[in-house]
């Protein structure tokens, strides 16, 4: 186990409605990743904070607002990836991934739930937390 992470180490970033906010969000990940030598599953974090960011911007950013991305890496080494936003989903919905899959799009988050060990949604108020936990290894 890396010395620096004894300790939950916890990063924020908060991205107004745009698409172009998506590969920030990864990029962010990716430095985050970086800076705490996890080098295992990245491509699989960065993926699914790809899809919840997108999820976002789609479903649940009203005009004019923004979500947040939070990481964060506990000593036990599970990395915790959440995206908040105000919008006003069904919850029921966003738990249920399964969905037409002939369908152009519709499947981030069924590609959450077989990538990452756990995955899940909270209410929050305002809004909505959709969030996914990863087993990771260091250095």
């Amino acid at each position: 186990m890396n010395e620096q992470l004894h300790q939950s180490h916890t990063r924020e970033a908060f991205y107004r409605r745009d698409r172009r906010s998506v590969a920030l969000a990864r990029e962010f990940t990716r430095n985050a990743l970086a800076d705490w030598e996890i080098a295992d599953r990245a491509d699989e974090v960065l993926l699914c904070v790809s899809e919840l960011a997108t999820n976002a911007i789609l479903h649940g950013v009203p005009p004019g607002r923004g979500y947040a991305l939070r990481l964060c890496i506990h000593r036990d080494g599970v990395l915790r990836v959440e995206v908040r936003d105000s919008g006003t989903g069904d919850l029921r919905k966003v738990s249920t991934p399964y969905r037409d899959l002939d369908a152009d799009s519709g499947r981030g988050l069924l590609l959450v739930s077989v990538l990452a060990d756990k995955w899940g949604v909270g209410e929050r108020v305002p809004g909505k937390a959709v969030w996914c936990e990863f087993m990771v290894g260091y250095g």
